[in-house]
């Protein structure tokens, strides 16, 4: 028998007495069942919303930056030494099937897995205007692709669930190899190019857009080395009008959310209920305003920031970290105290605290900007023996980061670019590139949750030389173990 709502009317329950058959062909209020959602409009558009709902950081369980971050050379876990156990192990590779971790990404993000299957599924059953019909189902396949590059990335083969759970078996799906799982990707980013309208009114910003699609697509075909298809994608994404803001500190702030440069940014709202909000502006705050000093940026990190003859850095650093000598987002002197870890903090996802208590943050989360795009296109281009074009990309990002100086006044010396700072690399020597191009994505992508994933793209070599103050080795450490919970209930992995 279906569940019954809590409150019920006399009316309702004298037809309980009546007739318990009559009553079970009475369609339940307040709450809805796989026969009575996906009818209308509303219904469709309320799932997609609830998928999107998966990629924000309102909930500890999408914890994508211990991965993309802790994991990697750029941070440590920070914090208090016995707070948040797991996610030490994860930082020093000692992780087992029973970390609460990774469990909580792998359930969180099949979670969304499961709904946007369920929008792809429905929705086409729904009679409804057809052209925003093909544009949530292709914002589904944007986002089951977004879930799939997650999870693929942190534990290799995994299963590949294309359709919703309609009897116990289809709960069960071996694992398929990450070759499977790319060609699933790339077939959804595809059609989800296709679906999607290039922008959207200012009500529905932050939904995925063409460029959101062909964005991960392109990032999926570097990935996989398809060098030429990574440069058609990076291509298309140009045609459509993106372009750099002027200040690099722009991309993280509140002021400048949802700009020219954002290819796809998930959306936070402080002060709702129900919770919209980010954690992340407490968990990476330090301790002197209520916060927990997680993802603490690491010493190498800090000096992979270039640093003129005259001593002056790439603005970029402190834009990016909190270090001695430099200020909190709040104005504050920064202490290294505060960080015990490694006397540093991130600032690109953390804001002065405000109305809201600091747990329930307004900041945005960028997951791709066209910086990386002209970082892909570069890297594609001298992958593709084009070193001397590819040098064109990779220095409009490093002019970018210089130009600073002529429009952030709070810089010393605003107005005029110190002397070869972030000067055009020339050299196109194929090797000399590469090295230039993967120096740059690590200090202008710089704690935006993507390190890890480039080390092991990169390779055992370049990954373990990264990683030699840890226990990490590649072959036994690339991808982190399927939690127990999965293989418990999984009979088929």
């Amino acid at each position: 028998m279906k569940k019954l709502n809590k409150i019920l009317s006399f009316s309702v329950i004298m037809v309980l007495f009546m007739s318990c058959n009559d009553f079970l062909d009475v369609e339940l209020e307040g709450e809805y069942t796989s026969s009575s959602f996906y009818k209308t409009k509303e219904h469709a558009i309320s799932a997609i919303n609830s998928t999107y709902q998966i990629t924000a950081f309102n909930t500890s369980n999408n914890n994508v930056w211990v991965f993309g971050d802790v994991a990697s050379d750029d941070a440590v876990k920070g914090g208090n030494d016995g707070d948040q156990s797991d996610i030490g192990f994860v930082n020093d590779f000692n992780v087992n099937t029973d970390n609460g971790a990774i469990e909580a990404l792998w359930k969180h993000y099949y979670e969304g897995i499961s709904r946007a299957n369920n929008v792809i599924y429905y929705v086409p059953n729904i009679e409804m205007d057809v052209d925003l019909q093909a544009q949530i189902i292709g914002e589904a396949k944007f986002l089951r692709a977004y879930f799939y590059y997650h999870l693929s990335n942190i534990f290799g083969e995994i299963p590949l669930k294309i359709a919703p759970a309609l009897n116990t078996g289809d709960l069960n799906i071996p694992k398929s190899t990450v070759e499977e799982i790319y060609i699933q990707m790339e077939k959804d980013l595809s059609e989800a190019a296709t679906a999607l309208p290039v922008s959207y009114s200012a009500s529905e910003v932050g939904r995925a857009t063409k460029g959101s699609a062909l964005g991960l697509l392109a990032k999926i075909y570097l990935f996989q080395e398809k060098w030429d298809l990574a440069l058609q994608a990076t291509n298309s994404v140009g045609d459509l009008g993106y372009s750099l803001v002027d200040n690099y500190s722009q991309n993280f702030n509140i002021a400048f959310e949802n700009n020219q440069e954002s290819v796809f940014e998930i959306q936070h709202l402080g002060g709702q209920v129900p919770f919209v909000g980010t954690y992340l502006n407490q968990y990476f705050s330090p301790n002197i305003v209520n916060g927990y000093f997680f993802n603490a940026p690491t010493e190498d990190f800090v000096n992979e920031f270039e640093v003129t003859v005259g001593q002056v850095v790439d603005p970029r650093l402190d834009y990016t970290v909190a270090r001695a000598g430099n200020k909190w987002v709040d104005g504050t002197a920064f202490l290294p105290e505060w960080s015990p870890a490694t006397g540093f903090l991130g600032k690109k996802h953390v804001q002065s605290i405000s109305d809201n208590p600091i747990g329930d943050g307004d900041l945005n989360y960028t997951f791709m900007r066209y910086a990386e795009i002209l970082l892909i296109k570069a890297e594609a281009l001298n992958e593709l023996n084009r070193s001397a074009e590819a040098l064109v990309p990779l220095n409009d990002v490093r002019k970018r980061a210089r130009e600073s100086y002529l429009f952030d006044e709070e810089l010393p010396g605003y107005g005029v670019i110190p002397n070869d700072l972030l000067s055009d690399f020339t050299n196109t020597n194929q090797s000399s590139v590469r090295h230039a191009i993967r120096h740059e994505r690590r200090v202008e992508l710089g704690m935006e949750f993507h390190r890890f994933y480039d080390l092991m793209r990169y390779g055992k070599i370049y990954a373990e030389q990264a990683l030699s103050d840890t226990e990490f080795n590649y072959t036994q450490h690339r991808y982190f173990p399927i939690p127990q919970s999965e293989i418990d209930t999984n009979t088929n992995i």
